[in-house]
């Protein structure tokens, strides 16, 4: 059976929080429509479906190619980071892309939007196909200011980094910032010899689902439809046919033929493996499960002088109306030390204030669990 002769390079999933709108089943299912031989997917700044997206991908016959919108701090050091698409070539590309996504997050000040630096995409670039991302990467951003020369110099360290693993992106949305600034990404690909390759950046499966997704954006932000200072997505980011892409890229096709060149490129699935837990540092010879133990017990206490007991109880009384309490502590702490989990809680006991949160969070935990295989790109970094 033929297959299409364009696949997308810029997919956010509905794992992009609050802002795709593409659950991974309806994604290949999109690709076994338009026979999509490859689909690439590009979760701003994380790769929380990375397992479930390249197993669902592999068992339908269609080639997963793992990225990630890359949020790389502005090589002047002003704004919010920009946007860079990268894909995994390989199995050192994806462990890379692991590393470069967990600094984003690790080493980020509190406050700031996590992002990598330039010397982290210069530690961590090798296996990684980079595209310049559009309007809202590091080279677009800057010709759509008029900071034409900067622009060339951002092309110029990219090309250094990457070499023949950077395409310049083209897209069109219909937004006057990629007319105004296409010519010049198509000056700077020929003058340097670099390969154009031409993208949608699909957040949302067809143009019905556009108004559901404005809404989507709008509880993201906490604000109304009817704000003009909110972030727009327009209805051109649907996950286009591959005859669309053609027909709008026609003046220059091998722009679309890149995404093919790109796709055979690439060759990297997510290692399949158990759940990796954090482990808790004992603290003088107290294990994992009795520093549980022990925090929760405090807790439990603060909690029953703060709103369980009342004035006048008796010791007696007290003891008796603790009873149940403690009884309950005990049942939960035993199921979290049998599923393995007394480390993940003593980890996330410095952000939970009690007991009876530190249980709550235990009992989504077990439930999450039970409901699904969870992978080690889908844990909190």
């Amino acid at each position: 059976m033929p297959h299409a002769d364009f696949v997308h390079l810029r997919v956010h999933s509905a794992f992009s929080l609050s802002e795709g709108a593409i659950l991974i089943p309806d994604l290949i299912a999109l690709c076994e429509r338009h026979a999509m031989p490859a689909i690439a997917v590009t979760d701003s700044g994380n790769l929380f479906g990375a397992m479930q997206f390249s197993e669902a991908a592999f068992k339908a016959g269609v080639q997963p190619i793992i990225g990630c919108l890359l949020p790389l701090a502005a090589e002047d050091g002003q704004g919010e980071p920009d946007g860079l698409p990268v894909l995994a070539q390989n199995e050192t590309g994806y462990s890379n892309l692991v590393k470069l996504v967990s600094r984003a997050f690790l080493d980020s000040e509190p406050g700031e939007t996590p992002h990598v630096s330039w010397d982290d995409l210069q530690s961590h670039g090798e296996g990684l196909i980079a595209l310049t991302g559009g309007v809202g990467g590091p080279v677009g951003r800057l010709l759509a200011s008029g900071q034409t020369p900067a622009a060339e110099a951002v092309l110029a360290r990219l090309q250094a980094l990457f070499s023949d693993r950077l395409y310049i992106e083209l897209t069109r949305h219909g937004l006057d910032e990629e007319k105004r600034i296409e010519p010049a990404l198509l000056h700077m690909a020929y003058e340097r010899n670099l390969p154009l390759v031409a993208t949608n950046d699909v957040y949302f499966a067809d143009v019905a689902m556009h108004e559901a997704h404005e809404a989507l954006l709008c509880i993201a932000q906490g604000v109304t439809l009817n704000n003009e200072q909110r972030r727009r997505v327009n209805a051109e980011h649907y996950f286009k046919s591959p005859a669309e892409m053609r027909a709008l890229f026609a003046d220059l096709p091998e722009a679309i033929d890149n995404s093919l060149v790109i796709a055979r490129r690439c060759a990297a699935r997510a290692p399949a493996h158990a759940p990796i837990l954090p482990v808790f540092p004992e603290l003088d010879g107290v294990s994992e499960a009795d520093e549980l133990r022990n925090q929760a017990a405090a807790g439990l206490e603060i909690r029953l002088d703060d709103h369980v007991y009342t004035p006048g109880m008796s010791g007696a009384e007290r003891e008796a109306t603790a009873t149940t309490y403690r009884e309950r502590l005990d049942f939960e702490l035993g199921v979290i030390n049998k599923m393995e989990y007394p480390g993940y809680l003593d980890r996330k006991s410095t952000r939970l204030n009690s007991s009876h949160d530190q249980i709550s969070y235990a009992v989504f935990c077990l439930k999450k669990k039970k409901n699904e295989k969870r992978c080690a790109s889908e844990l909190p970094v």
